[in-house]
């Protein structure tokens, strides 16, 4: 039997990285890109794609502009939260790119990258609700009693073996990037 990728994929022994390709991933922020690399990281440089922090959606439109996406050169973003009328969702609507092909904008419905992770992988029942006014990962930490979000995200990213412990929505949405970015025009 052949040996896995942590993303399920057959995993390439022995191989060097693949030099980068012009093409990349963008991702929200650092935790988002410790995960993905938990997960992809293997798959990723297989294929020569380098993941990049955006630190936040804000400003999409124009940091997706300076990067000049087109033939040979496409950009896939992993957005946070991106369900019907929610800021991100405004924020990814109309960028020049998508339209044409070579921008792609794929996400999740979870608040935070961490609720992306599915509870029990974590050792909890479930995630628990903040009240709206709370910085989310402020008030999972309080609630679940796990210190800081530094702490937090430790005890998060520790529980996450293989693509089995992150929820189908974040699964898709990354193997649609992947596979954009890496396609012929990527």
């Amino acid at each position: 039997m052949s040996a896995r990728s942590a993303s399920g994929s057959v995993r390439v022994d022995g191989l060097r990285a693949r030099t980068a390709r012009d093409s990349r991933i963008w991702v929200e922020g650092a935790h988002d890109a410790e995960l993905v690399e938990r997960v992809w990281g293997h798959d990723l440089r297989v294929e020569g794609v380098v993941v990049e922090r955006l630190d936040g959606v804000d400003g999409l439109a124009g940091r997706v502009a300076g990067f000049g996406p087109g033939p040979g050169r496409r950009l896939g973003v992993l957005v946070d939260h991106l369900v019907a009328g929610s800021k991100e969702s405004r924020l990814v609507d109309g960028i020049d790119g998508v339209d044409d092909g070579f921008v792609l904008v794929a996400g999740h419905p979870y608040v935070d990258i961490w609720q992306a992770v599915k509870p029990a992988s974590v050792g909890i029942g479930a995630w628990p609700e903040v009240p709206r006014g709370v910085e989310w990962k402020q008030g999972v930490c309080a609630e679940l009693g796990w210190g800081d979000p530094g702490s937090g995200w430790r005890r998060v990213l520790s529980g996450v073996r293989d693509f089995r412990d992150v929820e189908p929505p974040l699964l898709g949405a990354m193997e649609r990037l992947i596979d954009f970015v890496t396609s012929d025009g990527g």
